[in-house]
């Protein structure tokens, strides 16, 4: 009589197969968690809600009390004034400009100064880097007057260049791209391609720039969105009626014995909507590049 004897499975092969069971289930967000989301989303729709609202309203119905809740018939009247006498068309397309240019060289340049600072062997690499550190410590408003003055010499006053060179470079983004590429890029990978016979430019675009491209991504959104809503220099630097971007453009909204709030909320949401449809197109390649960067192989 013969038997058969099932194959005995040993201790650790049965944890080692636990993991591949483990691995591929998807991790479900309970009750709690989707009432703490809805929270949260409703708390950041709501300005922009409101904003809509009032938008819709006149002046009289929001000095009421209780402010209205819902919209109004007045949106599209509102928009066509707040676009004619803010100049708006021009205001979009200057802050396009301002914002486009000030993101594409902050990225630029903030990421050849951080390989610099994070691979590159030089003269008193860390006390520089200790300067530019130092230098988010000191308000923007002390070096207004000087700059105003620089400005003024070089007949730059109301142009938009005077805007966009004074901010290609910013401290946090040489900082930002230095702490990235000192753990995201290799220095073996450099070496590599040094014994290829790669120039330093030649490195830089086909072994930097990819692999700064998640932090690229992050620091170019983040950058975009400061400049389209920087009030504080435009406004020193730029009229009303010469060159505005859009901040400067709504402060022409609020002129007058009583100024008209519904027609200022008109134009602050003109203002918000170019962005929302910049995340709206581009949110996916964004999220995409800050996951891939947060993703180690």
């Amino acid at each position: 009589m013969t038997t058969t004897k099932e194959p005995a499975t040993t201790g650790p092969a049965t944890t080692a197969e636990r993991p591949r069971t483990r691995a591929g289930r998807h991790l479900h967000g309970g009750r709690i968690a989707h009432a703490v989301l809805i929270v949260f989303t409703l708390g950041s729709l709501f300005p922009l809600v409101w904003t809509a609202i009032a938008a819709s309203r006149n002046n009289t119905r929001l000095a009421q009390t209780p402010p209205p809740f819902w919209f109004g018939g007045n949106l599209f009247k509102n928009l066509e004034i707040a676009w004619t006498d803010a100049n708006m068309g021009t205001a979009l397309l200057n802050t396009t400009v301002v914002a486009g240019s000030v993101a594409a060289g902050t990225v630029l340049f903030s990421t050849l100064a951080g390989f610099a600072f994070a691979k590159l062997r030089f003269r008193f690499k860390n006390l520089l880097m200790l300067l530019v550190i130092g230098t988010m410590m000191v308000p923007p408003q002390l070096g207004v007057v000087p700059l105003y003055m620089l400005i003024a010499e070089l007949s730059w006053t109301d142009r938009l260049q005077s805007v966009i060179l004074p901010t290609l470079v910013s401290a946090f983004g040489v900082f930002f791209m230095r702490q990235y590429l000192s753990e995201a890029l290799p220095t073996e990978l450099i070496e590599a391609a040094r014994v290829d016979g790669a120039s330093s430019w030649r490195v830089v675009w086909h072994v930097v720039f990819p692999a700064a491209r998640p932090a690229m991504a992050v620091l170019g959104m983040l950058t975009f969105v400061m400049a389209w809503n920087d009030f504080f220099w435009p406004i020193i630097a730029l009229t009303q009626n010469g060159s505005p971007t859009v901040q400067v453009a709504l402060t022409g909204l609020g002129r007058g014995y009583i100024p008209d709030q519904s027609v200022i909320m008109a134009g602050a949401l003109l203002g918000t909507l170019p962005l929302l449809i910049a995340f709206v197109v581009f949110g996916r390649q964004i999220v995409g590049g800050i996951m891939q960067g947060a993703v180690k192989g």
